[in-house]
C-alpha cells in the first residue's frame, strides 16, 4: 500500500468545514462571537428578520451544528452535505450582496465545501440521474 498525502485532504477539509458550522452554530445559540459595530443596512434588516421570526436563527444554527456533527464523526457526510448546501448558498448570497464583512471566512468554508461535493461526487451519481425506477423489493 502506497502512501499519498491526497487521501487526507477530504479529512482535512471535512474537519475543517466541521469546526466552522461547530463554532458559528453553536454561536447562533450563545452569542459569544463579538458582533460588527457596524453593519450594511441591508444586511442587519435581513439578520433582523431572522431574529424576529421567532425561530430561524434557531433552526440555521441547529442544522449548522447537526452538519457539524455529522462531519466530524464521519458519518453520513455525502447526506450532511446536501443538508447544509441551501445554508452555504445563503452563506455566499449574503456576504456578495449584503454584507463583506466576514467574506474571507465565508470563502473558505465554500471552496472547502465545494471540495468535499467533489471529493464525495460518486455518491451523488444516481441521485442526480434523469430517470430511475423506484426500488421494489
Amino acid at each position: 500500500m502506497s502512501f499519498t498525502v491526497n487521501r487526507f485532504y477530504p479529512v482535512a477539509a471535512r474537519s475543517l468545514v466541521g469546526l466552522i458550522f461547530l463554532v458559528m452554530g453553536l454561536n447562533g445559540f450563545l452569542n459569544f462571537l463579538p458582533q460588527p459595530a457596524t453593519m450594511p443596512a441591508k444586511a442587519g434588516a435581513f439578520l433582523g428578520g431572522l431574529v424576529a421570526s421567532g425561530y430561524m436563527l434557531q433552526l440555521i444554527s441547529g442544522v449548522q451544528v447537526l452538519v457539524a456533527i455529522m462531519f466530524l464523526s464521519n458519518r453520513f457526510v455525502p447526506l450532511a452535505l446536501a443538508i447544509i448546501a441551501p445554508v452555504i448558498v445563503n452563506i455566499a448570497a449574503f456576504h456578495l450582496f449584503l454584507s463583506p464583512l466576514g467574506a474571507p471566512l465565508a470563502a473558505i468554508t465554500i471552496l472547502l465545501y465545494l471540495y468535499l461535493v467533489w471529493a464525495y461526487r460518486a455518491v451523488y451519481g444516481p441521485m442526480l440521474a434523469a430517470r430511475v425506477e423506484p426500488f421494489r423489493s
